[in-house]
């Protein structure tokens, strides 16, 4: 049985899933689904065509599901789904996605996403993914899976960024990331490889020195970046190093931060 407070608005039509507790003052939207064991704290706004996992927590003032900032937007349907068991921390917002964009925002499981940050229209966003305080991920950017980022930094529209990257705190991102990449700088350079989060993960001792390699054979090494991709790709086996290969060449009409660059 779901706990709703007496202040709470719930719009008929809106699911409630068995275990939810809404806290006082919520607005639940006509079209909403909430999973099972979903807790909305206080003050939060769920709209739109929206859906949210079993087990996410959403904290107060937080708005999910409401029309994208986007002056191309004139009010066609669209969604917005969060996966299981996040955490969306105080004054988050989620807006929905754009015909333009595929229609949906999408936000997959186990997320962290904190105080002040906002997903924009359309984005997707893997498992594990952690967005710390006030940062602002773009329209139509995807974010694989374990990707980390930084605090008040942002990631401009349309860009991608490989699972397993992370970007420092106050960057801005213009260009694709490779997986397991580290962006810092006032203008998001990538600056080597996340150990950390390689090492957290238990990559092995030899995929991390193959990707050692592999990241000083893109740096230094000769002809464009396109072409010292795909002969990396050529010369070494490692599937952590095939992944950064098939990212860069499988998407080779696009820009990418560059070692040093």
């Amino acid at each position: 049985m779901s706990t709703i407070h007496p202040s709470a608005i719930i719009e008929d039509g809106a699911k409630i899933g068995e275990g939810c507790e809404i806290g006082p003052f919520c607005i639940v939207g006509a079209e909403v689904v909430l999973g099972d064991r979903v807790v909305l704290k206080s003050h939060v706004v769920v709209t739109g065509d929206t859906e949210i996992g079993e087990d996410t927590v959403v904290f107060s003032f937080s708005v999910l599901g409401e029309i994208p900032q986007d002056l191309k937007f004139k009010g066609e349907k669209c969604r917005t789904v969060i996966g299981k068991r996040n955490r969306i921390r105080e004054h988050v917002t989620v807006n929905a996605g754009t015909d333009g964009g595929g229609g949906v925002t999408r936000i997959g499981d186990d997320g962290l996403f904190m105080a002040g940050c906002h997903i924009a229209h359309d984005a997707q966003i893997g498992d594990r993914v952690i967005v710390v305080n006030s940062a602002a991920v773009a329209g139509h950017c995807i974010l694989e899976d374990d990707v980390i980022i930084g605090g008040l930094s942002g990631i401009h529209q349309f860009v991608r960024i490989g699972r397993g990257a992370i970007i420092g705190a106050v960057t801005m991102v213009t260009n694709d990331v490779i997986p397991y990449g580290l962006v810092q700088a006032s203008r998001g350079e990538l600056d080597g490889l996340n150990l950390v989060g390689l090492k957290r993960r238990g990559v092995s001792r030899a995929d991390i020195t193959a990707l050692r390699a592999a990241f000083q054979m893109l740096a230094q090494g000769e002809g464009t970046f396109s072409e010292r991709a795909r002969r990396l790709g050529d010369e070494n086996d490692s599937e952590y190093v095939q992944e950064i290969v098939a990212f860069i060449t499988g998407q080779s009409d696009r820009h990418f931060l560059t070692p040093g660059g």
